[in-house]
């Protein structure tokens, strides 16, 4: 998945901006099951199995990313932005971004010399930053921007350490790519996948997807945070690179089905899969809207761990990708036996 992941990660869809990332999935995907979209943007897959499924089973993804949205545009040519999604103000400073149609630009505030004291020792708010596109004044920059205008971290992708990859917006095209190998690989069971759209701004696309698939069970692919650095001990780690697959029992949005958590860990014994809980009740996911869907859903959720969350620079392990490829793999037979 590794070279997949790459490819999606280069690819910019904020929330509510995802087409780019939509026509490249459906166009990986196209050849091995049937697709549609609904009027979210939601990309919704029927992939057949060997077998007819006695539940519907809903495998969801979200294809958004955290970025940021064109509010103004100064006298002296800077963009003023707000933040699409949960970003830290503090990790942006002087990244290099996207705009628009692939218009390049770096994130800056007041110099330091200019700050009053106060200013340097607290965190800058987004509404005192901007993005500076090289141009002379306003007249200019709208020849090239406009308001509304999307805005994407600008991130190499690479592999170092030990198996570690870098990227932006691992949360959640991982979940992508994961999602995208099984519908290329034999199934068997027939299964229903979906691509959501606006997770990050309240899990709408979810919403409206997993309404009108009416799945019996789900199982949601994310990525979830891990503090495993330096000062940071014990449960507030959350979870670790290079343990495996992340089971969650409950976060900030969903109470999980506790036959499923259970099934999740006993199959990963049985087949040898790493798998580790998360120690803090924390986060979110599609999983939030998906569980109370219609009559209710039976919901999972299998994430990879990983550093740096909504960061231009996210940090996960190669073998973790593995670990919740394979989990899922497994959980789908499984699923229609209960």
């Amino acid at each position: 998945m590794t070279e997949n992941l790459k490819k999606l990660c280069g690819l910019c869809g904020i929330s509510g901006r995802e087409q780019t990332v939509a026509d490249e999935i459906e166009r990986q995907i196209s050849p091995y099951c049937s697709c549609r979209r609904d009027n979210l943007g939601n990309l919704i897959a029927q992939k057949q199995g060997k077998k007819r499924a006695g539940h519907t089973l809903m495998i969801s993804a979200h294809i958004d990313e955290v970025g940021m949205i064109v509010t103004d545009i100064t006298s002296d040519g800077m963009l003023r932005f707000a933040p699409v999604g949960g970003i830290d103000s503090r990790v942006i400073i002087g990244r290099s971004v996207l705009v628009g149609d692939g218009i390049s630009g770096v994130i800056g505030t007041k110099a330091m010399h200019m700050q009053t004291a106060e200013e340097r020792g607290t965190a800058v708010k987004s509404d005192q930053l901007f993005i500076d596109i090289g141009a002379k004044d306003r007249e200019d920059a709208q020849r090239f921007v406009s308001r509304g205008e999307s805005v994407c971290f600008d991130s190499d992708f690479l592999e170092f350490g030990n198996g570690f990859l870098k990227g932006k917006a691992i949360d959640d095209r991982f979940g992508c790519a994961l999602l995208i190998e099984l519908i290329r690989s034999e199934l068997e069971y027939d299964t229903t996948f979906v691509f959501s759209t606006q997770e990050e701004i309240g899990l709408r696309g979810a919403k409206a997807a997993a309404y009108s698939v009416n799945p019996d069970f789900a199982i949601v692919c994310e990525a979830t945070t891990a503090a495993d650095i330096s000062g940071v001990d014990g449960e507030k780690q959350v979870c670790a690179l290079g343990k495996g697959a992340v089971v969650g029992f409950m976060d900030h949005r969903t109470m999980y089905d506790r036959e499923l958590y259970r099934l999740a860990f006993q199959t990963a014994e049985e087949c040898g899969i790493p798998c580790q809980t998360k120690t803090m009740v924390a986060g979110g996911n599609d999983a939030g809207v998906i569980h109370t869907s219609r009559g209710g859903v039976r919901t999972i959720a299998v994430s990879i761990p990983c550093r740096y969350l909504h960061s231009p620079s996210c940090v996960i392990q190669k073998e973790d990708m593995n670990s919740c490829l394979e989990l899922v793999r497994a959980l789908i037979p499984r699923i229609q036996t209960l």
